[in-house]
């Protein structure tokens, strides 16, 4: 097997930077540069993200930033022992310990196994102690290697989580922990009145470190509380159930995840403690006192059963939620949800008009039904690709309109689901499928949704008999809620909502000159203000529900998409040529290399590639960014540029109607943002970059 960690992968008592962006930068181009990765940016980006999800900083000085991704070659460990110190969000304060673990996309078990070994070394003191006491190189690789091989001079004697496999219990240990802490578990409970049982579940997204780390620091502390705990890891290197015996005997669970626990159910009707799995690393102690306290409570909150219990969960979670945060979420799930419809669906039709010409809607219905690839159509638009291209360019063009047939329905449907979840999905749906009926749009769509979802979430609230509880989710909340939502919506909401939609499709269809232009400068600076946020959302997904009611003769939704996608573009470009050709010597050496990257996530109409930037510097970097993107908003609106397609950039040119507009826009929204932020850098406030040490960085 290939060795994880070389002399080549190790710094000792180096200056990283004092971010750990910088430090995880440095690591993956140790990697890079050893031959273990394809490239820099791509590992980086998928570290730097996994470390944005959940800190890497745990108790002890100690960091683990970890990833799995596509560019690397073969399983790697590089460490940095740092001076100064950086902060990975521990609560003990900053790690001067950084092992970064680079795993490939499809690691074999064996190689994750070992990762995971590692993980689980570095919680143990004397190992880290010996980490920080290594004089050279040589002797870190030695360190790490013991710890891989379980060589007891390194850490055998200090650490019984460590023996711990999957699903064994305290005070067990070697290859036969799960069977004795099993057959511990059942001797202590033959009394009646033994200790308390509890079992655990760890998981993270990766499932290399935090997983198992959180395992021993559980298993660790629950030992010194005298408690019988059992963990179920479900991670990279496999994962073995616990037993059905030893959950249903244990007294409380735990749930350390960052992910869903696979196989919930099993657990259901156990008091429960759920927290992100980094807290099972920094307070374990506490998460296991809190279990046993919610062992011996009545009201604690427990796992719930699938039906009207996994409702109420539900509320236990939002509990506390202001109803503005609910509508919020629930808005933007639907949204979420409806968007691949959209995106299909718009990219299909697009991609229709362009082989069968723009008048192929009228000639679609006829030629899908009546010809086929061996019966090609006589009768078709002049200006479509020949016989073929019409033929081709209906298909396209009919499977699109149907896929943003399900707009409004899927709209509707995932509204309801973020409310009162899986019930609330058939009744949202139906609503949405009555207000698209009526012609009430992705408005009563919305409305349906929030009808559907607020009468299935009362109705599952309601107390039934237990003989009952089985039908509720499947038969009796779809059957009365479908009823009630829908029935308002035919009865007294439909018309209404129906004038409305006609009244505000009206009014954007008769948006010439300075109405457009404003209604472009007002999309503009909502798509920049916080580039992927919450305000940003609002206006693509109002620009995204719209498209559905697009057609030849009312292009204004196109034309909004076109000015939201174009103005959405502008900030990672401007911090690119700002960053990268303009003028670097006012940007930091990581801000140089994220503008790098910011070409390409600005050129796909990714506006998060100028958070780094943002992040770094926002009183400059944010109103510079309004000011280009409310300027293309307005030259897009102008220009009457128009996108059938609600994402891609530049890349989905062909469903762009004055693509040379489209891209002038951009280019000069682009460039007074760029030269707007250089300004600001230096003359706004003192100039405060170049106060640290760039970080070397090789490739």
């Amino acid at each position: 097997m290939t060795q994880l960690i070389t002399t080549e992968l190790v710094e000792l008592d180096q200056n990283l930077g004092n971010t750990p962006e910088s430090v995880i930068r440095h690591l993956a181009s140790k990697v890079a540069a050893t031959g273990r990765a394809s490239e820099v940016e791509g590992l980086f980006a998928d570290a730097f993200a996994r470390e944005q999800k959940t800190a890497t900083g745990i108790p002890g000085g100690i960091a683990i930033p970890h990833c799995r991704s596509a560019a690397v070659i073969e399983p790697t460990l590089a460490m940095a022992r740092l001076n100064p110190k950086v902060d990975f969000g521990a609560k003990d304060g900053p790690a001067d310990l950084v092992f970064f673990i680079a795993a490939p996309d499809g690691a074999d078990q064996e190689h994750l196994k070992l990762l995971s070994k590692l993980a689980r070394s570095l919680i143990k003191k004397d190992f880290t102690a010996a980490l920080r006491n290594a004089s050279s190189e040589t002797e870190i690789v030695e360190l790490v290697d013991g710890a891989l091989a379980d060589k007891p001079a390194a850490h055998a004697a200090s650490a019984p989580a460590d023996a711990v496999p999957v699903g064994a219990s305290v005070g067990s240990s070697g290859a036969g922990a799960s069977a004795a802490g099993a057959s511990a578990g059942a001797s202590a409970g033959s009394t009646g009145r033994g200790p308390k049982r509890l079992v655990a579940v760890t998981a993270c997204p990766t499932g290399i470190a935090h997983t198992y780390m959180a395992a021993d620091s559980l298993v660790a502390a629950a030992r010194e509380a005298g408690v019988d705990l059992q963990v179920e890891t479900q991670g990279s290197s496999g994962a073995k159930a616990l037993d059905p015996a030893v959950i249903a005997a244990a007294d409380a669970v735990i749930f350390a995840v960052d992910v869903d626990v696979r196989g919930k159910e099993r657990f259901a009707g156990k008091p429960v403690i759920n927290a992100p799995v980094k807290r099972g690393i920094d307070e374990p102690d506490k998460m296991v006192q809190e279990a046993l306290a919610a062992a011996d409570n009545p009201h604690a909150r427990r796992v719930p059963h699938f039906g009207a219990e996994e409702q109420a969960e539900h509320e236990a979670e939002e509990r506390g939620e202001h109803i503005g945060q609910k509508l919020k979420k629930a808005l933007l799930t639907g949204v979420s949800y409806m968007i691949p419809f959209v995106a299909g669906g718009g990219l299909l039709i697009a991609l229709g008009f362009l082989m069968g010409g723009y008048l192929i809607t009228k000639f679609a219905d006829n030629i899908v039904v009546q010809n086929s690839l061996f019966n090609l159509p006589t009768q078709f638009p002049d200006n479509a690709w020949g016989p073929l291209g019409a033929y081709l360019g209906a298909v396209l063009f009919k499977i699109g309109a149907l896929s943003l047939g399900f707009l409004v329905p899927a709209l509707a449907g995932y509204i309801a689901y973020a409310i009162a979840d899986r019930p609330g999905i058939a009744p949202g749906f139906v609503a949405g499928a009555v207000a698209g009926f009526m012609g009430a749009g992705f408005l009563g769509g919305i409305v349906g949704g929030l009808l559907a979802g607020y009468i299935a979430h009362v109705i599952g609230r309601l107390q039934v008999p237990r003989w009952l509880r089985g039908l509720m989710p499947v038969v009796i909340i779809p059957l009365l809620a479908s009823l009630v939502a829908s029935g308002l919506m035919f009865v007294i909401l439909g018309g209404p909502i129906v004038a409305i939609t006609n009244g505000l499709n009206s009014w954007l269809s008769g948006l010439t000159g300075a109405g457009a232009i404003a209604l472009g400068v007002i999309l503009g600076l909502m798509m920049c203000f916080d580039l992927g946020g919450p305000v940003n959302k609002v206006a693509y997904s109002f620009a995204v529900a719209g498209l559905g009611a697009a057609t030849m003769d009312n292009q204004a939704p196109w034309q909004i998409m076109a000015a939201v996608m174009a103005s959405g573009m502008v900030p990672p470009l401007a911090m690119a040529l700002a960053s990268t050709v303009l003028n670097k010597k006012v940007f930091s050496l990581a801000e140089q290399e994220n503008g790098k990257a910011a070409w390409l996530l600005g050129a796909s109409f990714i506006s998060e590639g100028a958070i780094p930037f943002a992040a770094a510097d926002p009183l400059r970097v944010i109103p510079a960014s309004m000011l280009g993107g409310a300027v293309t908003g307005a030259l897009s609106m102008a220009a009457g540029v128009g996108s059938k397609a609600p994402h891609g950039g530049l890349f989905v040119f062909f469903a762009i109607d004055n693509f040379l507009m489209f891209v002038i826009s951009i280019v000069v929204g682009t460039v007074i943002t760029a030269l707007s932020v250089i300004a600001l850098k230096r003359w706004a406030v003192k100039k405060t970059v170049d106060t640290v040490e760039p970080v070397p960085v090789t490739v």
